[in-house]
């Protein structure tokens, strides 16, 4: 089975860094896209970035310039840089996972949550 851990969420003050780590386990497939999503209580889940196996990233316009995704293909772990971080970026954020065997991902798609097979358990993230 597929698993995804996040890590890396915690308590910072405005303007403030930090970085989410997902580690992917039991992934099998050739390809794939990953994607943060965040979704704070009472709204919706919303993608804030994604990469594609061969580089290709992807971000929310709320978070170019601040956020950064990156992935260590050696380590299998993706990877979610924050910073000058804002109130309204606290929420839970989860790492998703897509094997494109079904679909393709890329930057008209990538932030639909639908799209994504496999989702980790989140890390909460306050400011």
């Amino acid at each position: 089975d597929v698993q995804l851990v996040e890590s890396g969420g915690g308590l910072v003050q405005p303007g403030g860094s930090l970085r989410l780590s997902c580690a992917a386990s039991g992934y099998t497939y050739s390809s794939y896209c990953m994607g943060w999503f965040r979704q704070a209580p009472g709204k919706e889940r919303e993608g804030v970035a994604g990469i594609r196996r061969n580089g290709d990233a992807y971000y929310a316009d709320s978070v170019k310039g601040r956020f950064t995704i990156s992935q260590d293909n050696s380590k299998n772990t993706v990877y979610l840089q924050m910073n000058s971080l804002r109130p309204e970026d606290s929420a839970m954020y989860y790492c998703a996972a897509d094997s494109l065997r079904y679909r393709s991902l890329g930057a008209v798609n990538w932030d639909f949550a639908g799209n994504y097979e496999y989702w980790g358990q989140g890390t909460q993230v306050t400011v």
